[in-house]
């Protein structure tokens, strides 16, 4: 099965799909971290969200190659987060085609896997063009994902909505 938790920054989602895929197995699924150490402020929110989650999940990070770190794992996952991904995939001059390629082999795995993905498309346009790139592939992906999971749940202040 494959879930999707959608939602705006701070919204919630990262906490609802902990508490979703905890609840829906019975072995300690993997935690795939994506993000990118960057500056302090990421370093800090990576404590956070790992002394969060304590001793529940078996962590792999991987910024880029999450269908090679997860092919060959059978257990279920949750990812987290595909926009801070698609961010990885930018700052590697990676292109959209081998997002959308990535996202497609991921989609194929058999193990239930739920995403986390930031709804970044309800703001105002911006001046900046990597800015307005990344929301492009963002809200590209984020269809990507939500036509083929079973599951997709929007989360505001902390309440998830399932709307598929």
């Amino acid at each position: 099965m494959k879930t999707l938790f959608i939602g705006g920054i701070k919204s919630g989602k990262s906490f609802n799909a902990e508490k979703f895929i905890l609840t829906d197995t019975d072995e300690k699924p993997i935690y795939l971290a994506t993000t990118e150490f960057f500056d302090d402020e990421m370093r800090e929110k990576v404590r956070h969200h790992q002394n969060a989650r304590g001793d529940n999940f078996i962590t792999i990070e991987e910024p880029l190659a999450l269908y090679e770190v997860l092919k060959s794992k059978n257990r279920p996952v949750l990812v987290e987060c595909i926009s801070m991904w698609i961010n990885n995939m930018l700052y590697h001059k990676k292109s959209y085609e081998q997002m959308h390629a990535e996202i497609k082999s991921l989609l194929t795995l058999k193990q239930d896997i739920v995403f986390v993905l930031n709804d970044v498309g309800t703001s105002v346009v911006s001046e900046n063009r990597l800015v307005r790139e990344f929301v492009n592939i963002n809200g590209k992906i984020s269809q990507l994902i939500a036509g083929e999971c079973d599951n997709v749940y929007h989360v505001v202040a902390g309440i998830s909505s399932k709307i598929k």
